[in-house]
């Protein structure tokens, strides 16, 4: 089982090569996260951008071109479409956001005549190593689902589990992520949660051991649980954490980046090729991270 972000690295490495294609690749931090991948024998890649940019980025930052090639497209709009169409043709097994806005990405994404629709739900799934915590966590949704249902809530979950399999975590421990451990009638996310977890133990969502509602104290730490008196399979060794809306996602993500120190990844899954997608702001080992993840996942 994987417990550290450096290791996903190595099962990138060791897995038959992938084609990336980068959507407006014209950032430094993108450029040093794909040519290290490049490096590693984990891609080969397909840049779309503005070509003098990007070249002049390379340059200055000395970063090599092998097994690089470059397709000049100034527009961002225009090489989002290009990038996507790079895969929906075969030449290109996943994608990555480079500097535009998520949403510019998600709509060439699906786009119809792309192709890269599919039957399930998008939904983004970050993982974090905290340095306070015995393994991985996984954070969803908190980048790209607003105020899920309980149906989207479901197909989360699942897409979360299909993550961590292809990690070699077969049996992930998940906790719906509420502000209290007991039903509460006037808060949908423990009534989601309850129902969850039941789906759970009924064998309608499989592949995994869901308790809730709980808190995210009790989820990450046994004593919590032993103070609450709450017995849970679940409590002290979650491995995904669902959340109740994109706000708690990304509040709790970014207090863990930026207040614990930990280190990061993020890929959407449900469509037909993974999207390697972190915040603009995140920094090229997280980027290369998140590469690595997505060759691992298409």
């Amino acid at each position: 089982m994987v417990k550290k972000l450096e290791e996903i690295l190595d099962i990138a490495a060791g897995k038959t090569k992938k084609v990336l294609s980068v959507a407006v690749a014209q950032d430094v931090e993108v450029l040093k996260a794909v040519t290290e991948a490049v490096k590693l024998g984990i891609v080969n890649a397909i840049l779309v951008g503005d070509k003098e940019n990007i070249v002049d980025i390379l340059k200055r930052e000395s970063l090599h071109r092998d097994n690089i090639e470059i397709i000049d497209e100034k527009d961002p709009f225009k090489a989002a479409a290009e990038a996507v169409k790079l895969v929906s043709e075969g030449k290109a097994q996943f994608i990555m956001k480079g500097m535009l806005k998520t949403a510019d990405m998600l709509k060439a994404v699906l786009n119809k005549e792309a192709g890269l629709r599919s039957s399930k739900l998008l939904s983004h799934v970050m993982i974090y190593e905290v340095p306070a915590y015995h393994k991985l966590l996984f954070l969803t949704d908190g980048g790209m689902l607003t105020y899920p249902n309980l149906e989207e809530k479901i197909g989360i979950v699942k897409n979360a589990i299909f993550v961590t399999s292809k990690l070699g975590i077969t049996l992930p421990k998940v906790a719906p992520i509420c502000a209290v451990e007991v039903v509460n009638t006037n808060m949908q996310s423990t009534l989601d949660a309850a129902v969850l977890t039941q789906m759970n133990r009924r064998g309608q969502i499989k592949g995994c051991i869901i308790d809730g509602p709980i808190s995210l104290d009790v989820a990450v730490s046994k004593i919590s649980a032993e103070r609450k008196k709450i017995v849970s399979k679940v409590a002290g060794d979650v491995d995904i954490l669902l959340v109740p809306n994109i706000e708690a996602g990304n509040l709790l993500g970014k207090s863990m980046t930026y207040f614990a120190g930990a280190k990061n990844a993020g890929v959407i899954v449900g469509a037909k090729c993974p999207v390697v997608l972190v915040s603009r702001t995140n920094s090229a080992m997280s980027k290369l991270y998140s590469i690595a993840l997505g060759a691992v996942v298409s």
